[in-house]
């Protein structure tokens, strides 16, 4: 694994707006950065990412099992009584699912080590799928990189491909949602509702602050039409402690991500992982904090916390590093595996599940060893010199 310079596109920024990609600037800073790439080798991608993805998706699959049959998971989880046999009825409907991202910090040598897990709304996903692509196609055709250069990323036809299984599991009509003045995660939500409809599945799109209530219970959309099915781009705890969210259970939508991500998207998923895997190469020995002073060589993260926010790096020297924000309450603590720099960066890899399929992976890197919502998204290709496999 390598970061490497490269000559920027003259023309990708009127490329990203022509596609959609308003947000690859925020706030007059870069997210979008293809100044450089990481290169990997066939063999980090398959033996040290694309496997082991596959490996811990299977076992946080398994461990939703043990959490919706236990109401002391369930209270260790955080999650709100009222809901809990919402989440429980949901997995054993087995309410279909479409994506999901697990961070890991990798720099090439040794196994990759899950940081965390993000099932209910991750981002990033316009920009590793489609827009970093394109990037790849670019380069070659300007030979920047060497014809066969690849990349990990089936992620375009793994979507289309889940929406098409989707289609007649999701009650329709189908809307997708996210916060009306946010752009990035309009932009996602606008992609996804394109791959839906490449496979034939029509979606209409709706803000999340529009979303109504009808006497009886149901989501509805502007005109008043009950809403069968919601991709909703917003945080499930947050809509279970507002006053809109709590007709959630009674109201008879489908959410997608369904209900029971509710779990895989806590922090209390990698202690848990860890007690049923102690020892796992991709796994970091994490338990519940007890709010004792965090020691040497932890890293606290509360169990709702996102985009960095609110973390607690206690390193083995016994430097501290912490990040602002509004999150409070449980948390956990997890063995500190600092990033790599790599000229000053910091890059975590993000690799994207999609149905139960390791497809693709995107790479955001930062200034500090926190990934925060400001880290920049830089591209990655595959560079060997005999490839004995294309992903497309």
């Amino acid at each position: 694994m390598q970061r490497v310079r490269i000559a920027e596109r003259s023309q990708w920024r009127a490329r990203a707006e022509e596609s959609g990609f308003a947000f690859h600037t925020i706030d007059g800073l870069p997210y979008w950065d293809e100044s450089a790439y990481y290169a990997f080798t066939l063999r980090q991608i398959e033996q040290d990412i694309e496997d082991p993805s596959a490996e811990l998706h299977a076992m946080a699959m398994d461990l939703v099992e043990d959490v919706v049959g236990s109401q002391q998971l369930m209270e260790q989880l955080a999650i709100p009584p009222a809901f809990r046999d919402w989440i429980a009825d949901s997995w054993r409907r087995r309410e279909p699912h479409l994506y999901g991202r697990l961070d890991f910090a990798y720099d090439g040598t040794g196994p990759a080590k899950l940081y965390e897990l993000n099932y209910d709304t991750p981002t990033s996903l316009f920009e590793a799928s489609f827009f970093q692509w394109q990037w790849l196609e670019d380069q070659r055709n300007q030979n920047r990189l060497p014809p066969h250069a690849d990349q990990f990323n089936a992620i375009h036809e793994a979507l289309v491909e889940r929406f098409a299984a989707l289609s007649a599991q999701l009650p329709p009509p189908l809307y997708f949602s996210a916060v009306g003045a946010s752009v990035e995660d309009q932009g996602t939500v606008a992609y996804l509702r394109d791959c839906a409809a490449q496979a034939g599945l029509r979606g209409e799109s709706i803000a999340i602050e529009d979303i109504g209530l009808s006497e009886d219970g149901r989501f509805t959309a502007l005109d008043d039409t009950v809403i069968g099915s919601l991709f909703k781009l917003y945080p499930l705890e947050d809509l279970m402690t507002e006053s809109f969210g709590q007709a959630l259970p009674g109201s008879g939508v489908q959410l997608l991500e369904p209900a029971w991500k509710a779990i895989l998207s806590n922090k209390g998923v990698l202690p848990l992982l860890w007690e049923r895997h102690r020892g796992h190469p991709n796994l970091l020995a994490a338990d519940f904090d007890d709010g004792s002073a965090l020691p040497a060589g932890w890293v606290r993260k509360p169990l709702f916390s996102r985009e960095g926010a609110n973390v607690a790096m206690h390193l083995a020297d016994g430097s501290w590093q912490e990040s602002e924000g509004p999150y409070t309450g449980p948390a956990i603590r997890q063995a500190a595996h600092p990033l790599t720099a790599f000229e000053g960066g910091y890059p975590l890899v993000g690799s994207w599940i999609v149905g139960d399929q390791a497809c693709g992976m995107g790479i955001r890197e930062d200034n500090s060893r926190i990934t925060r919502d400001s880290a920049r998204f830089v591209p990655h290709a595959i560079i060997d010199e005999a490839p004995t496999r294309i992903f497309v």
